[in-house]
């Protein structure tokens, strides 16, 4: 199984740890910490000798109640870092929904674009489409993130985001992109209760049968803070093991804060098969 993106066919028979890299001041748990170039350059560079095997780049906070972040802006934030970072030999994400903004990344020549918005954005996904070889991952999200948790879903969430993905997916196929360039994400957070996204993590192996590989993102969420009484900052320990689990029922892709201890972990858990 691999992740086609522009300049690298990402092997997943391992599993892949994503490093967060957040330029932006407001972000729920590192907000601030790498919001210049410089600063940001450097995180990328402890973010890979720490065992990341991706950089996920953003410019915009999905915290609940972020405000929208306007267009110049966000390039402001990203394109210089993403420039910049291609030279590190990994492949380089950018987690954005704005279709200029993915198409001023995929010119530079990011590898990867993660979509909150599963390409929902008008004109998003004609973006995807008329690039030859980019990754991208699509996330389903209840609400937007200005609302999603004061009026979270309802109900099973399982069942509704295997509908959402595979439709999602669908129509991003049948724009002519190929299957093995997709990735999908439960959302985990994104207008979702804490008892959804036990539910998404209990029976996530049923997102298997959709056909595509799983990026899940647990790291520092307030529903581990809620079962643990941890605050975010205090939220390494849980995220690790969320990431573990994720893995073990078929994630491939983990998206996380702590690099080093879920590279570690996740050696553990191999050497135990």
């Amino acid at each position: 199984m691999f992740w086609k993106t522009t300049r690298f066919d990402i092997d997943l028979t391992t599993p892949q740890v994503m490093g967060i890299v957040n330029v932006t001041p407001d972000s729920f748990s590192d907000g601030g910490h790498h919001d210049t170039l410089r600063t940001a350059l450097g995180h990328c560079e402890q973010l890979i000798r720490d065992g990341a095997h991706i950089l996920d780049i953003g410019g915009e906070s999905t915290r609940p109640g972020a405000p929208v972040v306007p267009l110049e802006e966000e390039l402001a934030r990203v394109l210089p870092l993403v420039r910049e970072a291609l030279r590190f030999g990994v492949p380089i994400s950018v987690d954005t929904y704005k279709p200029q903004v993915m198409q001023a990344v995929l010119d530079a020549g990011a590898d990867i674009v993660n979509d909150i918005w599963a390409l929902r954005q008008p004109g998003a996904q004609a973006v995807i489409a008329a690039h030859p070889s980019c990754g991208v991952c699509l996330m389903h999200m209840h609400g937007e993130p200005q609302t999603m948790q004061t009026l979270p879903m309802t109900g099973q969430a399982l069942p509704v985001v295997m509908s959402f993905l595979r439709q999602s997916a669908q129509a991003l196929c049948a724009q002519g992109v190929a299957a093995h360039r997709i990735v999908l994400d439960p959302g985990v957070g994104f207008g979702k209760t804490v008892a959804q996204n036990f539910e998404l993590l209990s029976g996530q192996a049923s997102l298997l049968t959709l056909g595509y590989p799983l990026l899940v993102g647990w790291s520092r969420k307030s529903s581990l803070g809620a079962v643990t009484g941890c605050e975010v900052g205090e939220r390494m320990v849980p995220s690790v093991a969320a990431a573990v689990l994720a893995v073990e029922r078929g994630a491939r892709v983990v998206r996380v804060h702590d690099v080093a201890h879920t590279v570690h972990a996740l050696k553990v858990w191999q050497a135990a098969r």
